[in-house]
């Protein structure tokens, strides 16, 4: 038997991209995409799930763009911010001891592992039905957590304190964007594919990582010493990272009912006595909702 596979926009334009022949005995798949396609192809399967568009939700592919954005931020900004800690810790200076710089680490590390287990045990619940809100809450409190980081070096006298609390604010940040990460994925999930959608979110980041740590250290060392670049590039980047992270959680759609999402449609039915299925109301007030549950 001979399965051949054809491409093209019209009948005149059609091309021959595969040809499977199976025998009793035998089996062959022959390709004859060109290079170029062949390889564009399994560099999009190692960030793009199985099966994509078709295997994910509409507003997967627009999420993750400004997801990606708003990470690539993060982590330029996040050699800027440990820049400054570092210096505020001592390192350069011929006064600065290990056993010292080690405990200042250790006491920064300890309260944030303290402040993620507070914050799970009061929120750890509302975090599944409230994702969209919690997002932008993890975020904003990334970005506090950075800027006392970037504030540490000016208070010599308080600088535990504010190294501390800015550790505490990641720790939220941790906490919550794990959280929501799941439950974004289940809902990105079209074909019971959860695992894949998640490996492939983990190749995404580590490239916007790798990406953020390079133009990070770029722009460390060109703003090296002048603390008034230092400054406009942070406020300007953090600005930017939270109008990424708006623009992804207005791309979602949920279309799982929380208190909020019940509290509109309610409001709805109410002013023009028009019902919804479950199944259809993301579709027929998905505007409404992205504005207002959030």
């Amino acid at each position: 038997m001979i399965m051949e596979e054809w491409n093209g926009s019209s009948s005149t334009k059609l091309s021959k991209t595969a040809v499977l022949t199976v025998s009793s005995s035998s089996f062959s798949l022959q390709r004859y995409d060109s290079r170029f396609n062949e390889v564009s192809r399994r560099i999009l399967e190692a960030f793009v799930p199985e099966g994509f568009p078709t295997s994910v939700t509409p507003d997967y592919a627009p999420f993750q763009i400004w997801d990606s954005l708003q990470g690539l931020s993060t982590y330029i900004r996040t050699m800027l911010s440990t820049q400054a800690l570092l210096s505020a810790i001592g390192v350069g200076e011929k006064s600065a001891t290990v056993i010292g710089a080690t405990f200042q680490w250790f006491l920064r590390d300890f309260t944030g592992m303290l402040g993620g287990i507070l914050f799970t045990f009061y929120q750890g619940s509302n975090l599944d039905s409230n994702a969209k809100m919690w997002r932008l809450v993890a975020d904003l409190m990334n970005d506090l957590g950075m800027l006392m980081d970037l504030v540490s070096p000016l208070f010599p006298s308080a600088f535990i304190f504010i190294v501390c609390l800015g550790s505490i604010s990641r720790s939220f940040t941790g906490v919550a964007s794990g959280a929501t990460r799941a439950a974004l994925t289940q809902h990105f999930s079209l074909q019971n594919n959860a695992a894949d959608i998640s490996a492939k979110e983990g190749s995404q980041e580590t490239v916007a990582t790798m990406a953020g740590m390079v133009l990070g250290m770029l722009l460390a060392h060109i703003t090296m010493g002048q603390p008034l670049i230092i400054w406009f590039s942070f406020l300007s980047l953090t600005v930017f990272h939270m109008y990424a992270n708006y623009k992804a959680v207005c791309c979602l759609s949920l279309t799982t009912l929380n208190k909020q999402r019940c509290s509109i449609l309610l409001q709805h039915f109410m002013k023009s006595g028009q019902g919804f299925k479950i199944g259809a109301y993301s579709t027929r007030l998905g505007q409404l909702l992205v504005l207002q549950d959030i």
